[in-house]
């Protein structure tokens, strides 16, 4: 399994009730065969430019562990998921982690 950061940006209006969608948001990630290692929320955040006519999103952080095929069925699911206005899944840069855990200990 490969590692990945998916970050998803909600629809401000579930702010009060932000659980349900993140549920939704990890049982995507399982049902596609993944593992979510660390999740963190950024909290709502002003966007560049409107999508979907909303000016603000609130913002979700996940590290996941994925297998080979998890990435595009994700990908397809996001897209028709009415809580999330839009996502962006990468493959976590291993050089980088490395060199900040070098630093980490020279300090």
């Amino acid at each position: 399994m490969k590692e990945y950061e998916l970050t998803t940006v909600i629809h401000p209006d579930l702010e009060m009730n932000l659980e349900p969608a993140t549920d939704k948001v990890r049982a995507i990630v399982h049902d596609a065969g993944g593992k979510i290692a660390k999740e963190d929320t950024w909290g709502k955040k002003k966007l560049a430019y409107q999508i979907k006519g909303q000016d603000f999103g609130i913002y979700q952080y996940f590290e996941v562990q994925l297998p080979a095929d998890a990435p595009l069925k994700i990908s397809n699911v996001l897209n028709i998921t009415d809580e999330v206005l839009r996502y962006l899944l990468v493959k976590k840069d291993e050089k980088a982690a490395a060199k900040k855990a070098n630093d980490k200990e020279e300090e």
